[in-house]
């Protein structure tokens, strides 16, 4: 396996990582703002920041894969050459 090869795969393989990781940090953000209106308690990094930390850790997994992917397609554009 080349070089490229093998840093295609563990891009691809941090990608499909971190997507699966948007999942979850989407679903706990779900959770928790559920347990946070039934209990009636805040968010207090929310309420000092205007986000919560797991908004703030799914904007920055969100670029994170955009980036991946943006890299992918670099790479992809330039093997076709």
């Amino acid at each position: 396996m080349t070089e490229q090869i093998k840093l295609l795969k563990e891009t691809e393989e941090a990608r499909e990582s971190a997507q699966a990781l948007l999942q979850w940090l989407v679903e706990a953000k779900t959770q928790s703002d559920a347990n946070l209106a039934q209990t009636g308690l805040q968010d207090h990094v929310r309420s000092l920041t205007g986000k919560s930390s797991i908004e703030n850790a799914i904007v920055s997994t969100r670029r994170m894969i955009d980036t991946l992917t943006r890299h992918l397609d670099q790479f992809k554009t330039q093997s076709a050459r």
